[in-house]
């Protein structure tokens, strides 16, 4: 059964700033990019489903385009909160069954999580979560039907869902997932992300900007 995927992407131009002691502003631009270009193309090769990025970035839409995403566009930017539920809404309009929302910063997904997680559910009502690797985001939600419950991120979004969900009735289902889990956002991270996807576009970024060498010597100071 086809799953509609949103994916709500911010401007790329002011992205990541925790990222700011270890990136200028023009490699975390590049990083943002390419982090979404990985998520993109997990994306294609999963074939889940339809895929929506939910942006009003004008080069965030063209990389949409360039993987065969379409676009549900914002005229203005209200947050992650208010994106993924103007694609809740937008999935009810077509009358799709399931709805999946990741992030676009987790460039270590890979198509067999998206695979097992969207197996998680296959009668609705039904809700299924993977949350950040330090249990406090939710960087994953799939939905069935779209509208099943409303969804609030920012931490503790995790423990927060859960609990609206059983509140809803619903049972979720909790995978745990070191790839999806895996959103970028501290210097730390990024070991992770080097570690766990060798092979991503993001990675070799990094391997060019020389940033291993840059945490090394972050670790190395006193």
């Amino acid at each position: 059964m086809s799953t509609l995927v949103a994916v709500p992407v911010k401007d790329l131009a002011n992205a990541k700033q925790r990222l700011i002691p270890l990136l200028s502003a023009a490699e975390r631009h590049d990083l943002a990019s390419a982090m979404l270009e990985d998520v993109l193309e997990t994306l294609a090769r999963a074939r889940l489903g339809p895929v929506l990025v939910v942006t009003r970035d004008r080069e965030v839409e063209s990389l949409a385009l360039k993987h065969g995403a379409e676009l549900l566009r914002e005229d203005v930017n209200r947050g992650h909160t208010e994106a993924v539920a103007h694609a809740q809404r937008e999935a009810a309009a077509r009358g799709v069954k399931r709805f999946l929302t990741i992030p676009g910063d987790v460039p270590c997904a890979t198509p067999g999580e998206l695979a097992a997680l969207d197996a998680s559910v296959v009668d609705g009502p039904a809700i299924a979560f993977v949350p950040s690797l330090s249990g406090y985001g939710t960087n994953a939600v799939l939905l069935a039907p779209p509208d099943s419950m409303a969804l609030k991120f920012g931490e503790p979004s995790f423990q927060n869902h859960v609990v609206a969900a059983r509140a809803a009735g619903l049972k979720p289902v909790v995978l745990r997932m070191p790839g999806l889990g895996l959103d970028i956002d501290e210097p730390e991270d990024l070991t992770l992300l080097l570690g766990r996807g060798p092979s991503t576009r993001s990675a070799a970024l990094l391997r060019r900007l020389a940033v291993p060498i840059r945490l090394a010597s972050r670790l190395e100071t006193p």
